[in-house]
């Protein structure tokens, strides 16, 4: 029934186009906000494909409207960006659509409207890297021309969003001798920095997500103090289960339980005798990493459950050790 009635909605917009009852603009306008509805929150990638087909039509009509033409092309980016897909042909399009969009929009469209372009245009970078056909430095900046205008202070979300979004980048990049601790540093920097302006209250998915985040970039961060930034970890973790509970967010809580068993691996019992050991938080990884993996399996994620059932056996031949 979803698929007849968005079906329908397409044939409709586009056979008002081609009414004489109102201007080229609004025809536009018109195709761009119904493709634009299509993209909230589909239950599957059929709206997105006939979003695109109504931000198609929309370009051809506005070839002498280059403003609405960059627009229905960035639209059309996110519509792209957002189907799954294994390759990486559609990402490569939708990278195509931002940046023949960007010279229009920074001309003629307000900040903001370029900095969604912009940080949009770094999220398909950085995902066409695991292809080989971007570069980490080139979404990084993409990111930090948004920064210019998504501000911590006037736009919150945002800003955590691009931080988030930084900081993965910076984790991403390969590994080398010189120069891997201070790539490290900046990630944990720009988790930080996001939470000055995100909030448990005003902002809780976004809390939980830097909060993870951050306990993983801690718990690798090299340092003469391992355990401290352990322990920082831990508590980034506690900050994050404040949100992601089994019961609204099995997945994210999942993730993150395992996240913190991890560390408690490396966490001695007691911190004053650290050569005591640490069976106590060896036991409680131990049943954090079990609940995790008992999750993941009933959600089919059974690579992740496998691997986690390794460590397990791993955890109880220590203890039985």
């Amino acid at each position: 029934m979803a698929s007849s009635m968005t079906d329908a909605a397409v044939k409709a917009a586009i056979a008002a186009v081609e009414s004489e009852t109102a201007t080229v603009v609004e025809k536009v306008e018109m195709l761009i906000e119904l493709a634009t509805s299509f993209q909230q929150k589909p239950k599957d990638a059929e709206p997105l494909w006939q979003a695109i087909e109504l931000y198609r039509t929309a370009i051809d009509f506005s070839q002498d409207y280059p403003l609405l033409r960059a627009r229905a092309q960035a639209g059309m980016g996110t519509a792209l960006r957002s189907i799954p897909d294994e390759g990486s042909e559609l990402l490569q399009h939708a990278r195509d659509c931002y940046q023949s969009a960007l010279p229009i929009l920074q001309e003629y469209a307000s900040p903001e409207e370029v900095a969604e372009a912009e940080m949009n245009l770094g999220l398909v970078l950085q995902s066409l890297v695991a292809f080989h056909q971007a570069r980490l430095p080139d979404a990084i900046q993409a990111y930090q021309r948004a920064l210019r205008v998504f501000t911590g202070d006037a736009y919150p979300q945002e800003f955590a969003i691009l931080q988030n979004n930084i900081a993965i980048a910076y984790l991403s990049m390969p590994l080398s001798a010189e120069g891997d601790d201070m790539r490290q540093a900046m990630a944990v920097q720009s988790f930080q920095q996001a939470l000055e302006w995100i909030t448990l209250i005003d902002h809780p998915s976004e809390y939980a997500m830097l909060q993870n985040n951050l306990g993983n970039a801690l718990q690798y961060l090299p340092s003469t103090h391992p355990v401290d930034n352990n322990l920082r970890a831990l508590t980034a973790y506690e900050e994050a289960l404040k949100v992601r509970t089994l019961q609204d967010t099995p997945l994210e809580y999942a993730n993150t339980i395992a996240n913190k068993a991890n560390v408690l691996l490396n966490l001695p019992d007691d911190l004053e005798h650290p050569e005591a050991g640490n069976v106590n938080y060896l036991r409680q990884a131990q049943d954090l990493f079990q609940e995790a993996a008992t999750i993941l399996q009933q959600f089919g994620r059974l690579e992740q459950a496998e691997a986690i059932q390794q460590t397990i056996e791993e955890i109880t031949a220590e203890l039985n050790g």
